[in-house]
């Protein structure tokens, strides 16, 4: 199966598994605001994913202020007419960082999408403002964006409902608190619909760091890589919803703190390993 292409953008990426530390090192949000700037840096924060955007704000702007950031500014997007207002188009000009918080990932798309917000969000981005995002703000990163599930602790048929990311990450599709909520299944089962899509489950307290084709891992944890690009079969298709699916010929490569990937030709770089 043809590889897809990992468009090039001039800003970093920072798609965090969930749950990092906000507390003690910090190491995933020390580094973004570090590729934000550092001591420049300028951060707006966008929780409009969770149901308690006020007290998430209240956390990540203490953290943020803490780890040296320059000025720190929670976006009010609780509407999609906010998110088409001069208010937060503005502010992407003013920022040198965004930071997403998690929730419900459908609420991002949902209010953001397709909004001016969401349009000069890919702008900066390619100008070179650097968009962090974790748990649901991580799962919108891509352009296949992992909805929800069916609970199931087997390969099953129709359990994953899938949607459209907001598409900073293309040729990829990303599963958060992947080790802790044992979602390998989960992924395998999105991948075989969209085999062409790279699957990136990424466990708490980790985050994958892109830039351009390339990323590289760091945090407490690991970040599993699922490549179908090679699959062999599947019955998909030819089982009914809630049957066991049969995924074959699938690789499968996981990567701890300081592992590098390139994602245009889907193998890691071991280069000094």
């Amino acid at each position: 199966m043809p590889k897809r292409k990992v468009e090039k953008h001039a800003g970093h990426l920072v798609v965090i598994g969930g749950a990092e530390d906000r507390e003690g090192e910090c190491r995933i949000l020390r580094e973004f605001v570090r590729l934000a700037g550092g001591r420049r840096a300028r951060i707006a924060i966008i929780s409009v994913a969770s149901d308690v955007p006020k007290e998430l704000d209240g956390l990540y702007e203490q953290a943020f202020r803490r780890l040296g950031a320059r000025e720190v500014h929670a976006l009010d997007v609780t509407t999609r007419g906010d998110a088409n207002g001069e208010e937060a188009v503005l502010s992407m000009g003013w920022a040198t960082g965004v930071f997403f918080t998690g929730g419900s990932q459908l609420r991002i798309t949902r209010l953001v999408g397709g909004t001016r917000l969401d349009t000069a969000l890919h702008r900066r981005h390619e100008e070179g403002l650097v968009i962090a995002g974790t748990s649901a703000g991580a799962a919108m990163m891509s352009s296949v964006m992992i909805v929800g599930s069916s609970p199931t602790m087997t390969l099953r048929a129709g359990v994953v409902e899938l949607g459209s990311g907001l598409g900073f990450l293309p040729g990829v599709l990303i599963d958060q608190h992947f080790e802790q909520r044992g979602r390998l299944r989960r992924l395998l089962a999105a991948i075989a619909q969209h085999p062409h899509e790279l699957g990136l489950g990424i466990d708490e307290d980790t985050a994958v760091v892109v830039r351009g084709h390339t990323f590289e891992v760091t945090g407490s944890g690991s970040v599993t890589v699922i490549d179908a690009g090679g699959l062999t079969h599947t019955n998909l298709g030819e089982v009914e919803r809630h049957e066991l699916l049969a995924v074959c010929g699938v690789r499968i490569h996981v990567l701890p703190a300081g592992y590098k990937f390139d994602l245009q030709n889907r193998v890691p770089l071991l280069e000094g390993k």
